[in-house]
């Protein structure tokens, strides 16, 4: 990639995460992972599954909990939008990243009410993580997500009984 390349690229990343946090254009080679992992839960909180794709490549996967998955930013995007149907108030945190060499672990709390469709009310705090793989541009290559779906299920089931 040449620098001018780089640059643009860098610029581009510097508006998608200037909301998050502050960018700076001191060092354009320098990929700021804490600013992509902020701007990455802003999106899966933001009702906008169109930004959330943006941050994958475009040939880029998400897996959800070793299901099938989603390849590609429109695949992405559906998985992302049938999330937040489900959780109109959904809010993702993120709460550390682990580097192990070429794979990050993004952890994150996921809080939000169930009232989609046929959702029940139903209040969910759930913890998990996505292990991640880049590609030279930034963008995520894959997405391996994990969080416990018996703890899941038991957050919906327990408002059902209550009710």
């Amino acid at each position: 990639m040449n620098m001018r390349t780089r640059s643009g690229l860098w610029m581009i990343m510097c508006l998608t995460f200037m909301l998050v946090s502050g960018c700076s254009s001191e060092n354009p080679d320098e990929f700021d992972l804490e600013a992509f992992a902020k701007s990455y839960a802003a999106a899966w909180s933001s009702q906008d599954p169109e930004l959330l794709a943006s941050h994958y490549a475009e040939n880029g996967s998400l897996t959800v909990n070793d299901g099938e998955p989603a390849v590609g930013r429109d695949a992405v995007e559906e998985t992302a939008r049938g999330f937040m149907t489900s959780f109109p108030d959904m809010v993702v945190r993120l709460e550390k990243l682990v580097e192990q060499g070429e794979r990050i672990e993004f952890h994150w709390r996921w809080t939000g009410t169930y009232t989609g469709p046929g959702g029940n009310g139903a209040r969910v705090d759930l913890r998990g993580f996505e292990v991640w793989t880049f590609d030279d541009e930034g963008k995520l290559l894959q997405s391996l997500g994990h969080y416990d779906e018996a703890e899941y299920e038991r957050q919906i089931r327990r408002y059902d009984a209550a009710n």
